[in-house]
């Protein structure tokens, strides 16, 4: 028996919105779509996916955590071969940059509907 990662999912209140962020972030296709779900890949393969589901109370996670908030429960990592301009990028495209930085080589930053992300490079 063989068990693979088949998809990462966010949940947040505009799916289509939040995918078109990371769409546009990562370069990935659209698989599918719809206004509660919406589904990414990478180009020429099938699987894993990036997903989107409807959230209509969504509250973003608190990053980093305090006692008695909304606890990140995941995040997604994302490899970057320059971190200034990618951090840039993404911040032209809709995400903001956390007040709190952890490590040198790494920039957590929190997509346009509060999910904190981090871009990393090579080694870090």
């Amino acid at each position: 028996m063989t068990t693979t990662l088949g998809a990462f999912v966010l949940g947040t209140p505009d799916p289509p919105a939040l995918a078109d962020f990371y769409r546009a972030l990562l370069g990935w296709e659209e698989a599918e779509r719809d206004p509660e779900w919406v589904r990414l890949r990478a180009p020429g393969e099938d699987r894993p996916c990036l997903s989107f589901q409807l959230e209509t109370d969504h509250t973003p996670p608190v990053w980093p955590q305090g006692p008695g908030t909304q606890q990140m429960q995941a995040h997604l990592d994302l490899r970057v071969d320059d971190l200034a301009a990618e951090t840039e990028r993404a911040r032209a495209l809709g995400a903001t940059v956390a007040e709190h930085q952890p490590q040198k080589d790494v920039r957590v930053l929190r997509d346009p509907h509060g999910h904190p992300f981090c871009l990393f490079l090579p080694g870090a």
